[in-house]
């Protein structure tokens, strides 16, 4: 017999103890709780209290936000189920009149298999999309039909890991509570151990400045650029210390990673030491906590942990801890010429498919304008709007003869989760959102004045007796 959608919850629901333990094991506070589930504080207070059941209403916005945890409460799945058809029948990319929740419901009740039948072709067509996208990365990137290039390989497999390494993110926690870290003794903390435990000295770099630290294992000294801010030192430091402190857990993941090439090795290699630094410098329970409470201020965090603007950024977009996920938001950082140079996305925006390319995006315009943050409301083609902030960054050579390195870095979430997004407070969300796309080649908005070509597959319509900012059309 063909299995069967699970029947919807229709118990009346008092599990008011589990949403509690769910809410302070994440450390959320019930003000923001209530925010991310839509409703009011003391409607959440009389849930917790048992006073009053958990509505299928309440479960939906609990599958969406903690779509892991959210299971603890609704064993039975039905509200997940149900979930899953209503992100089918209202996927506005999809070019047919959406259903609405309603007939949603009714659709599973009476017809399980034509709903598990919907949500499976949904879910294939999805998977289609995500393949034009990579093919349109490859064809970015000039690799065709190529092996991946290492680096490639790497950026692959972090964003495949969801951008977060249990084993050593768990370790760093435990590191940074045995150094017992603030603000104040970083430094200290990590030239000690480094010293004392590793035998390894901090000396001052010689040279012209073009480096920015030197190990030499056989003097056991790390050599620093004495140029570096505070924040960029503290985090050399770490980079060095982890990996001594790490060494087993990271060899455990590059083993495991089954990456192809050498040099995809030894490029993972620097990337878990780096993400190890990070995890160090920013400890996830804390970092976390910290974050919601400022509503990711990214200025706020950066003095609170003493780390820089993109240290902050980048950390933020590693919060994906099971039972523990942060903000689900995107990051990436962009140099002048419009490559992206980091990326990594929580949210449904892939950069396979945005590629930096939009020349609508606000991060081109951050990059020539450093030291000031720009926010913007786009939407993609697919109906998803999201919130971003952008910042421009310098930093400098330390020498005439060496420009500086210029670059943006961007921060972003769906505009569901505007409450807990401060940047969002410069903007009036729910109203007209910049129009922003995917790269061009298959971007499929008609009307855009700024597309550099038409899509891939489309068929070139072009009339000499009308004159537009693009001298065709397509279809």
């Amino acid at each position: 017999m063909a299995s069967q959608l699970p029947p919807l919850p229709r118990r009346r629901l008092f599990e008011g103890f589990r949403l509690r333990d769910l809410r302070r094991r994440l450390n959320i506070p019930q003000a923001s709780m209530a925010r991310r589930l839509g409703i009011s504080v003391s409607y959440l207070s009389q849930i917790e209290n048992n006073d009053r059941p958990i509505t299928d209403g309440v479960l939906l916005a609990l599958v969406r936000e903690f779509p892991v945890d959210a299971a603890e409460i609704n064993g039975e799945g039905g509200t997940a189920a149900l979930l899953r058809a209503i992100d089918a029948a209202t996927d506005s990319s999809v070019p047919a009149d959406r259903i609405d929740e309603a007939d949603v419901r009714r659709g599973i009740e009476q017809q399980p298999l034509l709903a598990r039948r919907m949500v499976a072709l949904h879910d294939a067509y999805r998977r289609s999309q995500e393949q034009l996208r990579v093919l349109d990365d490859r064809f970015d990137t000039g690799s065709g039909d190529a092996a991946p290039l290492p680096w490639e390989e790497v950026r692959d497999w972090f964003q495949a890991e969801g951008n977060y390494i249990d084993a050593i993110d768990r370790s760093a926690e435990l590191l940074a509570d045995a150094l017992a870290l603030d603000d104040d003794n970083v430094v200290r903390a990590f030239e000690d151990r480094l010293r004392l435990w590793h035998g390894v000295r901090v000396v001052g770099a010689q040279g012209d400045g073009s480096e920015l630290s030197r190990f030499d294992e056989g003097a056991r000294t790390l050599a620093l650029n004495h140029a570096l801010p505070p924040e960029s030192r503290a985090f050399l430091l770490a980079h060095r210390l982890v990996r001594y402190e790490f060494a087993n857990e990271m060899r455990l993941v590059i083993d495991r990673a089954g990456l192809a090439s050498p040099a995809a090795r030894e490029l993972l290699s620097v990337g878990l030491a780096n993400y190890a630094a990070g995890a160090l410098l920013m400890p996830y329970g804390r970092f976390r906590a910290a974050a919601y409470e400022v509503r990711h201020d990214i200025d706020r965090l950066r003095q609170r942990f003493a780390v820089s603007f993109e240290q902050a950024c980048h950390r933020l977009s590693t919060l994906q801890r099971p039972g523990a996920q942060g903000l689900p938001v995107f990051f990436c950082r962009v140099d002048m010429a419009g490559n992206i140079t980091k990326r990594h996305s929580a949210t449904r925006l892939q950069f396979a498919a945005l590629g930096g390319a939009c020349p609508l995006w606000i991060v081109h315009e951050a990059v020539a304008i450093p030291d000031r943050i720009l926010v913007q409301l786009a939407e993609m083609p697919d109906g998803t709007r999201y919130v971003s902030m952008a910042k421009g960054l310098v930093k400098p050579s330390g020498s005439f003869t060496r420009p500086p390195r210029r670059y943006a870095v961007a921060l972003g979430c769906e505009e569901a989760h505007a409450a807990d997004f401060v940047y969002a407070d410069a903007l009036r969300t729910g109203g007209a959102a910049t129009p922003i796309g995917a790269s061009c080649r298959i971007c499929p908005r008609l009307d855009c004045d700024q597309r550099a070509f038409p899509p891939a597959g489309s068929v070139i319509e072009i009339d000499p007796d009308r004159r537009r900012a693009v001298p065709y059309g397509f279809r």
